[in-house]
């Protein structure tokens, strides 16, 4: 078996960090992610994300009301905090009055980086997070995660995320101006990547790796979007 790689956590041969180029988007992006998520989804996209994006962070947790790196960065009087959630109460970059309300402070965008069920754990047991002004997106997207099936298709995965979020924020002046393709160059590179694996598997090249592996023997092709 390959030895995981010690930055992106993937096997040596599916190691990504050869894709990674990291910028700096000029917001401050946080990710709480669940202990499960951090336990048993070591390969997620938060990872690739907080790798990619420049003064990120990952805190790792169920409770978050009284975590003390949290504490500190909301108490930074150089960042304007806010929690991506839905909700009619959430800033977008639409709305107008956000950039002013934002004024001269930087971004401190906190994401929860969990499964939808984990992050309503979170929420229940992190009551401080939604005392914190909400933004949500100004646009509707749809996930090109082909290999995860969400609850609903608007939800998408937390690297999209911070990409579309960025690109919404660019004309505000509230990101900065660098190109934000890098994180969606190397989540094309991890899907492409999974079904790479998958039509092994099928193929006999790989082992079954999973229960239901048996349910799946139709090998995928790759979708032009992700060349």
């Amino acid at each position: 078996m390959c030895a995981r790689c010690n930055k992106c956590f993937r096997s040596g041969e599916f190691c990504l960090c050869n894709c990674i180029k990291e910028f700096d988007p000029g917001i401050k992006f946080v990710f709480l992610m669940h202990t499960k998520e951090y336990k048993k989804q070591r390969t997620g996209t938060g990872r690739l994300a907080k790798n990619t994006l420049i003064d990120s962070e990952i805190l790792v947790g169920v409770d978050f009301t009284e975590n003390k790196r949290l504490e500190t960065l909301l108490n930074d009087s150089q960042y304007f905090p806010v929690l991506l959630y839905p909700g009619e109460d959430a800033w977008t970059s639409a709305k107008t009055g956000f950039k002013e309300t934002v004024g001269n402070k930087k971004l401190l965008a906190l994401i929860i980086d969990a499964t939808w069920f984990c992050s309503r754990k979170v929420i229940e047991h992190s009551p401080n997070l939604l005392e914190l002004p909400k933004l949500s997106f100004s646009g509707s997207y749809r996930s090109i995660f082909t290999f995860k099936h969400e609850p609903r298709p608007e939800y998408i995965s937390t690297i999209e995320t911070c990409y579309y979020l960025i690109k919404e924020l660019q004309p505000l002046g509230l990101a900065s101006s660098s190109d934000p393709e890098p994180l969606m160059d190397v989540f094309k590179q991890m899907i492409k990547d999974q079904i790479r694996a998958e039509n092994e598997r099928i193929q006999g090249l790989r082992p079954n790796t999973h229960p239901k592996d048996w349910k799946y023997r139709s090998q995928r092709e790759i979708p032009d979007y992700l060349n």
